[in-house]
């Protein structure tokens, strides 16, 4: 008799946990943000962006450059002008922004195709999504994480300063202003003249060949000192 009750209490108590680990793991994927599905590319790295949760919403937009220069909205293929013709045709919210996940080894050519596509979109700020070093705990959730740009045509006359990029050559070069700095000096050149500035927006340029990561350390260096970036699209 004794031994008929002790099974029949083990098998209570495991049944018990059963139930409390099974509503566990429902309550962990409830909870759990659902990722939106899209291509995997080597993200560049950032110290200033901007957590962009909305990024991974099941409705987020999401351009895809590659390191080979393949454009994706979604998970589908797509040239400059069927990305441009997508955008125009999808419905969208108001509110909706345009999340560009570019590889740091694309070439910059390869996202300014991104980008004139969003700009015949009519998309005026992009965020350009990079990896940020968090203290986060492993395993945690981390929200998708950006850098907000605008677009604009060759010649912006609200911008004052202007900032070049180059790295096609393999050596990096930044100029401000026609004037070659180390990009160790980035930061406070550019703190110095928004402090000394009413204006405190930025006029990137880059050569086409630049690599995205390189582009992404300047657009990065502008956020820190509170700049706008204004991205010159050239006529093409």
């Amino acid at each position: 008799m004794k031994c008929l009750l002790s099974v029949c209490l083990v098998a209570l108590l495991a049944g018990a946990i059963g139930h409390v680990v099974e509503q566990s793991a429902n309550a962990s994927q409830e909870s759990a943000p659902m990722l939106q599905p899209g291509v995997s590319v080597k993200m560049a790295g950032a110290n200033n962006a901007q957590p962009m949760p909305e990024a991974d919403d099941a409705d987020a937009w999401i351009v895809t450059v590659t390191a080979d220069g393949q454009l994706y909205f979604g998970v589908d293929p797509l040239t400059p002008g069927a990305l441009r013709e997508r955008m125009i045709r999808t419905p969208r919210k108001r509110t909706q922004r345009l999340y560009i996940k570019a590889d740091a080894r694309a070439s910059f050519a390869s996202l300014q195709k991104a980008l004139h596509a969003a700009s015949g979109a009519e998309i005026e700020s992009p965020v350009l999504l990079v990896s940020q070093q968090s203290t986060s705990k492993p395993g945690t959730m981390v929200a998708p994480e950006g850098l907000e740009v605008l677009l604009d045509g060759a010649a912006n006359p609200g911008a004052k300063t202007v900032v070049e990029v180059n790295s096609a050559e393999g050596t990096f070069t930044v100029k401000v202003d026609d004037e070659e700095i180390p990009l160790a000096a980035l930061h406070d050149r550019l703190l110095q003249i928004v402090q000394n500035k009413k204006e405190n927006t930025i006029l990137l340029r880059a050569d086409g060949r630049s690599k995205f990561a390189d582009v992404a350390q300047v657009v990065d260096a502008c956020h820190a000192v509170g700049a706008t970036v204004v991205v010159a699209m050239p006529v093409v």
